[in-house]
């Protein structure tokens, strides 16, 4: 099987993209790195989440360092950017170097990311983040594909219903928060 880092954000995107990744010959290693999760109650509630589904699979997860004031410094002077637009360019951006440097480390030469799952994210800013963070990293190659088709939309939908998965209704950062309740 061919070893892949996959960056993961949750379990309702990850959990499909898990099963089609071992049934198409690609051994996932999960990447939770998300400080861009608030508060730190809702980052722990998606990883235990994201970790147990894993576990079943037989998958391991590297758990990445949850340090939501040095994210909130990053992308400081975007906090008003709506959703799609500059604020989520920096934190793919974040996410998405912090998943290739790990890739880069672990001599993993390929990496993706579920957020190209969720139907709430731009595909071709989620996909520019990747390029630019392999571009950033020697070594290391960003696999650009589309996780919402092959079926695995209702695969996802299934997967949510059949294991009860926490879903939760914003992107994860405080921003999302405010403009998802006005």
């Amino acid at each position: 099987m061919t070893m892949l880092l996959l960056h993961t954000c949750c379990a309702p995107c990850s959990a499909p993209i898990m099963e089609w990744l071992l049934a198409h010959g690609k051994q996932p290693l999960l990447y939770y790195f998300n400080p861009n999760i608030f508060p730190e109650a809702e980052y722990r509630k998606r990883k235990a989440e994201c970790s147990r589904y894993a576990a079943r699979l037989g998958i391991d997860v590297i758990d990445g360092d949850y340090d939501h004031a040095q994210w909130l410094q990053s992308v400081q002077g975007l906090e008003q950017e709506p959703e799609r637009g500059k604020r989520c360019t920096s934190c793919f951006r974040i996410r998405l170097l912090s998943a290739a440097q790990e890739a880069e480390k672990r001599h993993i030469a390929r990496f993706a990311t579920t957020l190209a799952g969720s139907r709430w994210k731009d595909l071709a800013q989620i996909h520019a983040a990747g390029h630019w963070a392999a571009a950033h990293t020697p070594g290391t190659l960003f696999w650009e594909k589309n996780w919402r088709k092959d079926g695995l939309s209702e695969r996802r939908r299934i997967l949510l219903a059949e294991n009860r998965f926490y879903n939760q209704t914003y992107c994860g950062c405080e921003f999302s928060i405010h403009s998802r309740t006005g």
